[in-house]
């Protein structure tokens, strides 16, 4: 039995260049920056004080005012990025289709905002006081079920939790459920929302972040010698895929084909990925078997380039160990320079952009790229957007724990 092809038909973002497709791949294209002081705590003390938030978001403008306050940041970008990925496809979930629609949404961290809301509560006012909705605000895979109580979807529902690989692994396995015939459509990706005290905190901790704080726009530089770190971001991407037939019965607009998903670990190191790329390059690997293409049919991959010494070589280490020639020719971009890193939505917002500059043939550039650091010498598209055919595109995204994803996209052929 031949698997189920499968398209993508609808989708939604929130990052920090702003709230809907239109308006984050216009400032992607441009080149703009999303980056700036952090408003939402007093981070005067702390080494980092800049990160990617969103500021043009409002909750009610999605979700009713009695539930908003049940639900915690990260699944209000979820729900708000799903509603508008079921209305860009056409999408009606009713009784008839319930069943065969369903939702892999997930997060690598969750509600932090609530868990230090309530413990502070708690410390100040004592347990009484902490709000019987307090577990079902911020446990991670209550963004997949608050998405599917608001759209009628009862098929299968699950909630990836791997880090900055999540998105993409809800995605991929979205992708296959549709495949093995257990769903027709699938609401997936990732969100995320941690940008306070702790969470800032704890990167800085790790010496993680970058302590560009005299210059916010400039301070995400994937692959350049003086990026110093990555920025946190926070929003969502999600998409809505479906079985090709079922798109097919009901009239859908295709934007692109998923066509390869891979999944691997290093196995080696809580942090560090792992010498070489090895698992990266597996990864990759993976994905490309799955697709039934050839290395030298990837136009450009969406890097998962965070602007971190190791990682960002590592991973051009692996696009060469995979595609040898051909990845001097191809184009790589990380849209993180842009708009910080958004951990757990990560890999939904740039899947978004994978499949958005399959539509436009355009591949938005790496900002920052000033002086690209000794083993990053591939095309980055620095600075400046590029017009280029993108008949298929990979994107990558990889953890702690030595977790990594990779999606490709195709120009959708009949």
């Amino acid at each position: 039995m031949s698997k189920r092809r499968v398209v993508v038909t609808g989708l939604g973002l929130i990052t920090p260049l702003g709230v809907g497709v239109k308006k984050s791949w216009e400032g992607l294209v441009q080149g703009k920056s999303g980056i700036g002081n952090i408003t939402y705590f007093d981070a005067s003390l702390f080494p980092t004080r800049i990160a990617g938030e969103v500021h043009d978001f409002n909750p009610e403008d999605y979700i009713e005012p009695k539930e908003i306050k049940k639900m915690d940041r990260f699944i209000h970008f979820g729900v708000a990025a799903s509603m508008m990925a079921v209305q860009d496809a056409g999408l009606t979930i009713d009784a008839g289709n319930a069943e065969r629609i369903g939702v892999c949404v997930g997060a690598g961290m969750g509600g932090l905002p609530m868990i230090e809301h309530y413990h502070k509560v708690f410390l100040e006012k004592g347990h009484r006081r902490i709000t019987p909705f307090f577990i079902p605000t911020l446990i991670i895979n209550m963004a997949a079920g608050q998405i599917s109580i608001k759209h009628g979807a009862k098929g299968p529902n699950q909630a990836p939790a791997t880090a900055c690989a999540t998105g993409t692994h809800a995605i991929g396995d979205a992708f296959k459920i549709i495949q093995r015939g257990d769903a027709d459509a699938m609401i997936a990706g990732g969100t995320e929302s941690c940008i306070t005290n702790m969470g800032v905190g704890g990167f800085n901790a790790m010496k993680a972040l970058s302590t560009r704080n005299d210059e916010p726009q400039k301070a995400s530089r994937p692959f350049d010698r003086d990026r110093d770190g990555f920025v946190m971001g926070e929003g969502s991407g999600i998409v809505i895929l479906e079985a090709l037939d079922h798109a097919l019965a009901r009239g859908a607009r295709i934007y692109a084909e998923l066509v390869g998903y891979g999944l691997t670990g290093d196995a080696y190191h809580m942090t560090s990925p792992a010498p070489g790329g090895e698992g990266a390059a597996r990864c990759m690997a993976m994905a490309i078997r799955d697709a039934g293409i050839a290395p030298t049919e990837i136009d450009y991959i969406n890097a998962h380039g965070t602007s971190t010494k190791h990682g960002d070589e590592l991973e051009t280490t692996a696009i060469k160990t995979i595609c040898r020639e051909h990845a001097y020719k191809l184009s790589v971009s990380s849209t993180k320079s842009m708009t910080g890193h958004l951990l757990g939505a990560a890999g939904g917002v740039e899947a978004v952009v994978s499949v958005m500059s399959i539509v436009h043939n355009t591949i938005p550039p790496t900002i920052n790229l000033d002086n690209p650091d000794e083993g990053c010498d591939l095309d980055y598209v620095p600075h400046k957007a590029k017009q280029i055919e993108v008949n298929c595109a990979m994107s990558n995204s990889f953890g702690f724990g030595g977790t990594n994803a990779c999606l490709i996209f195709k120009q959708y052929n009949a």
